[in-house]
């Protein structure tokens, strides 16, 4: 491949990251839309939410195959088409007139998006080599922390001012800009003509497999899980498929997922690092809006301010971080540090209460986004270190897959601890109340005659009275459950030590590796 100037890795890297981040808004902007667009489309919450879970379907699917579909078609091309596949979705998706149309091209635009994040990567891994390695994950970090981050409060400045289809929409404009500097900036030589025989039995296997496990996920709560005939079938689906599948591509000259890459300590180890980071990152954004929104009383636009400035600490640090690595520095001590502060912010979050202000939240959040710049970067480096340049590609996919999927088991999880707090917070606050203690006639008396003294003569004071007490104990259980959920995730943290000091302490990129990378 020919020698790259320095304009032209800076026009890669723009693209490469502003593409990554198009697709990462796109995993959250929509959840702040789903009430307008149900009432658009006529159809149910329930309903509705097949929205997300098309995406995330087929993001999952197509992400660890996309080391595979670059080298068949060129990395260049691929990229390129995948940018067009997402952009046109994303037309139709805006375009859509019912429920089951909008599903079908989310599905195609999830297709186009998984491949930019996973492509994306590579690209900038392979345009930045040697100690500039460093400087890339740094780079390609800042993207994955803020599309998340802004993507709720994007959709709340459409949906306060515009309507649905616009948040579809605005993809156009960035994904015309990125084909173009795709094309002009991007050297034809990452089209490596290699025609690998196409693996169709694994292709089928990681459907299936990968497809029904993120159903589960996904769409279990709303199934009632197990008492459901069809997550049970699924479940069944997905462990046969996904033990099917690693057991025929390990047996594969040319998988479509090349899995002895996992043979290599660093990423093999990595990639488990980066499910739990995938966990809390995900599981933290989950929380925390459903905290501010359905407690607190924030508007969608208003969480998404509360989390900006944590964001943008998080892209301040991280390229020092990169220069660090570049100078030497083990990845791992960073590594350390971020789940160290990760932990502290969970701790933080669960010393919240109903009278809190927004300025209760602005540390916890910074060391949120500190530890969160502490992670990326060197787990991003460390996950390719070993990896010659013919297979950077597939680790990076395995990672983003990895971290797509810790986020989707940290959720539903999640989702699971809370109804299950939530249940006993609601029994223990309940059983506190009781028809003439001093306590509860005392605050009675007190909305009993606030109301007395706001609504018309004739109006049920006494029923209202006890309305207001119920909603006053169910936010009361859901932040107890919420501030609960915050301090279970630190949980999952201590998995990861263990695994951190099990990783060798190498160089980000070996000599040999950088030799084989001049002669691509």
């Amino acid at each position: 491949m020919e020698s790259l100037s320095k304009t032209a890795k800076i026009f890669i890297a723009i693209t490469t990251i502003s593409a990554a981040i198009m697709e990462l808004i796109d995993t959250s902007i929509v959840n702040v839309a789903l009430n307008q667009m149900a009432g658009n489309l006529g159809a149910s919450i329930e309903d509705i939410a097949w929205v997300i879970t098309s995406y995330a379907i087929a993001n999952v699917i197509i992400i660890p195959m996309t080391g595979f579909l670059a080298v068949y078609f060129g990395r260049r091309r691929y990229y390129m088409a995948s940018i067009a596949i997402f952009t046109v979705a994303s037309v139709l998706c805006g375009t859509s007139t019912s429920l089951w149309e909008i599903v079908l091209w989310r599905f195609v635009q999830g297709l186009g998006g998984g491949a930019l994040l996973s492509t994306s990567q590579a690209l900038l891994f392979e345009t930045f080599t040697g100690k500039q390695r460093g400087m890339a994950a740094a780079l390609f970090g800042m993207g994955v922390v803020l599309g998340p981050t802004i993507g709720p409060t994007l959709g709340g400045i459409i949906i306060d001012s515009y309507s649905w289809p616009l948040i579809f929409f605005i993809n156009v404009p960035f994904g015309i800009m990125a084909s173009i500097l795709a094309y002009r900036f991007i050297p034809r030589g990452f089209d490596i003509k290699l025609k690998p025989r196409i693996d169709w039995s694994g292709i089928f296997l990681l459907t299936i497999g990968i497809g029904s496990l993120q159903y589960i996920l996904e769409r279990g709560e709303a199934e009632d899980w197990y008492d459901s005939r069809l997550i049970i079938w699924l479940t069944i689906t997905a462990v046969v498929g996904l033990i099917t599948f690693i057991w025929w591509e390990l047996q594969q000259k040319e998988p479509v997922v090349n899995l002895r890459i996992l043979k290599d300590r660093n990423l093999a180890i990595t990639t488990m690092l980066t499910f739990i980071v995938g966990f809390i990152l995900f599981t933290s954004v989950f929380i925390f809006p459903l905290m501010l929104q359905r407690v607190l009383g924030y508007t969608a636009y208003e969480t998404g301010i509360t989390l900006l400035p944590a964001t943008f600490l998080s892209l301040i640090i991280m390229p020092f971080i990169g220069k660090m690595l570049q100078k030497g520095t083990p990845p791992q001590v960073f590594v350390v540090l971020g789940f160290i502060t990760l932990m502290g912010f969970g701790i933080l979050m669960s010393q919240a209460d109903q009278n809190v202000t927004s300025v209760f939240f602005a540390l916890p959040l910074m060391i949120r986004g500190a530890g969160l710049a502490l992670l990326f970067v060197p787990l991003n480096a460390m996950a390719v270190a070993g990896l010659q340049p013919k297979d950077i590609p597939q680790g990076v996919a395995l990672n983003n897959m990895m971290r797509q999927l810790g986020g989707s088991f940290g959720i539903a999880i999640i989702n699971n601890y809370i109804a299950h707090r939530a249940a006993i917070h609601r029994t223990d606050l309940i059983s506190n109340i009781y028809s003439g203690s001093a306590a509860f006639t005392e605050r009675f008396n007190q909305i009993y005659q606030g109301l007395q003294s706001k609504l018309p003569v004739g109006a049920n004071l006494e029923k209202q009275t006890y309305q207001i007490i119920e909603l006053t104990v169910m936010k009361q259980t859901y932040l107890l459950s919420y501030l609960d959920a915050f301090l279970y995730s630190t949980l999952f943290i201590l998995i990861a030590f263990p695994l951190i000091f099990l990783t060798r302490r190498n160089k980000i990129q070996s000599k040999e590796t950088l030799l084989a990378a001049e002669e691509v």
